[in-house]
Parts: structure tokens; sequence; C-alpha cells
């Protein structure tokens, strides 16, 4: 039997400022925690004083339309993962109005049946409006706005996002295992077009995991960051890190705030991915090499700036693109794949 190592402890600091965040942390490329970055806000006030004040908290910013949630069986024990045959969840969607829904989850810590409940990713001023005007933190831009994530007790499979995150527990407790993202393929990807939320989710179960089906997982974990966060807690989780996410306590309220660094003309690096599945991948192997070179070369840049010797007049697509270039570029690429159908 295999004894995998004990994640590494996350790195952690106390609360931080805008200049520090920008010059420091970010560039750093590497996941931390912030203690009591949020101890001073109302919500978490709330959160601190128990599943039943957190709940009070809730329905006094609560509306009455339906929102998205899921729900699973007591048999995935808080596990939101793959049906059997992986070719669905092991979780029901469904809708409800938010008061009921904090109904049940306090029923639940009364009264536990195991069924997994969650509210996932609304963003705050659809689910509770006016939480982003009281619940602050001064470390992105105000039109970062926070989203919430509200259920009991879960397990959520490591998976990445396609942009920068600072998350914040608000009640409860979580824990953060975090792997960097070179370490994709000893994480077993699942299918690219299921997903419990959008993207990707390791196969792995990080409670007991199969090194007989996944034996590259022990290569994972010999870079695995682990964390657990406490009410005011925040996280800085950079950009594609793999990050699998427990909730601890009976009733859970976590805040994160998503954004992007990359110029907002740009095209999507996951729809140029998912081109290259069906354009690339299937080549034989030696065209594979020579367009990997090329990548290399013109997009990864390993050998420096391929236009270093091109007039910067005449850089084109290898220079500094233009709006109108990439808004260009977009409709030249639908049009050649208008024309290949």
């Amino acid at each position: 039997m295999t004894l995998l190592p004990a994640p590494q402890p996350m790195r952690e600091m106390g609360p931080i400022d805008r200049a520090r965040f920008d010059a420091e942390i970010r560039p750093a490329g590497q996941p931390i925690v912030f203690r009591g970055l949020a101890a001073h806000w109302p919500a978490v006030e709330a959160g601190r004083a128990g599943p039943a004040a957190l709940v009070r908290y809730c329905k006094q910013k609560a509306h009455d339309r339906p929102v998205n949630a899921i729900v699973g069986e007591p048999a995935i024990e808080g596990r939101f993962f793959y049906d059997a045959a992986m070719t669905g969840m092991n979780f029901v969607r469904g809708v409800s109005p938010l008061a009921p829904f904090l109904d049940r989850l306090l029923r639940e810590v009364d009264r536990p049946t195991g069924y997994a409940m969650a509210i996932q990713s609304i963003p705050a001023p659809q689910l509770l409006p006016g939480f982003e005007e009281e619940n602050r933190i001064d470390l992105l831009d105000a039109a970062a706005l926070p989203r919430l994530w509200l259920g009991n007790a879960a397990r959520v499979a490591a998976h990445y996002d396609l942009m920068e995150n600072i998350g914040i527990v608000v009640a409860g407790r979580r824990r953060f295992t975090l792997f960097p993202p070179d370490q994709v393929s000893n994480l077993y990807m699942g299918p690219l077009e299921i997903t419990p939320a959008g993207t990707p989710i390791s196969l792995v179960d990080l409670a007991a995991p199969d090194l007989e089906r996944f034996p590259r997982f022990a290569e994972a974990a010999r870079h695995a960051q682990v964390a657990e966060l406490a009410p005011g807690d925040a996280i800085y989780i950079p950009f594609h890190w793999w990050h699998a996410v427990d909730s601890l306590e009976s009733v859970n309220l976590f805040a994160n705030y998503w954004w992007v660094s990359a110029p907002e003309a740009m095209l999507s690096p996951h729809d140029a991915l998912l081109h290259a599945l069906f354009s690339i991948r299937l080549l034989p192997g030696d065209q594979r090499m020579a367009w990997r070179a090329m990548f290399d070369h013109l997009v990864f840049q390993l050998n420096g700036d391929p236009a270093d010797r091109i007039a910067p007049a005449a850089r084109g697509a290898l220079g500094a693109p233009t709006a109108d270039q990439v808004a260009q570029a977009r409709d030249d690429l639908l049009h050649k794949l208008a024309a290949r159908r």
C-alpha cells in the first residue's frame, strides 16, 4: 500500500492592502490565505453566531424569485460527482425560493437526513440584494462583484477556474486542497462536456484515492497544498490552480470574486483549446510535433519574441493586436468554420 505525503500547509498572512496584493501576492502566482480579511463583515458576524442567526441575516435580504439549487441523495455522502455511468451527475438540479431553502437547511441541522444541498455561484445582487454593499473587500475593483455559495456539508472535486479567484468564508468552515496547473496530467481530468459547474473535475477522490486506477496521482499529491478557513478568512487562488473544496459544517456560506486580467478584446483560450482538440490532436504524430514547435515558438514564445526582427508596422498578428484586429480574426474564423459545414 502506497502512503501518500500529507499536503503542505498553505502560506498564510493577516489582512493585506491592495498595493501589496498587486505588487507581491499576484506576481508570485502562489495560493495564500488571508486570516481575518473579512472579520469585520456584518455577514461574518451573523455567521459566527450560528446557523439560525445566519439564516435570519439572509432572510432579511431574500426575495421571492426562484434560484437554482442542487440536491444529492444521502448515498453520495456529500460528494457532488458523476453518476456511475459518467453520463450525468449524481445530484439533481432544481429551483427554489431562497426562504424555503434556508428553512430546509435549518431542519437538516436539527433532523439530519444526509441530503447534500447547495446554491452555487449566484451573483450576490441576485441572491441577497444589498449583501455586496455592506460586505466589501478593498483588494479588487468595485466591478468585481461577489458570488455566493450556500449549503450544508459537501465535497466538491478538484477543478480549475478560468479566472483568478478570491474566496471568503462567511459562515461555517471550508477546507481547500490545491494543486498547481502543471499537475493536470496527474489529476485525471474528467469529460469536458459533462461537468458539475462548467469546468472539468478530477476523477480522483481525495478522501480515498485509488492509486491502482490513478497511479499518477501519487505525484500530484507531492505538490498539494491545504488550508482550512474559518469565518472571515480569505483565500487567493491563482489562475488555473486546481482546487478541491470541502464544506465542513451543517450550514456554510461562501463568497468569491472572479476576475480576468487579460485584455477584454482577446479571443477565448478555452475556445482555442477546444478547436485544437478537433484540429490538431488527431493528426499523425510527426505533424502534431511540428505544430507543437510552432505553438512553442509563436504562442508560448519559449525562444523569446518571434517578431523581434520584423518591423513593428509589419508584425500583424505577431504584434500587439488592436481590438479591430481581434474582431477581424474572430470574423475570419467564424467564416472559415461556416464554410466547412
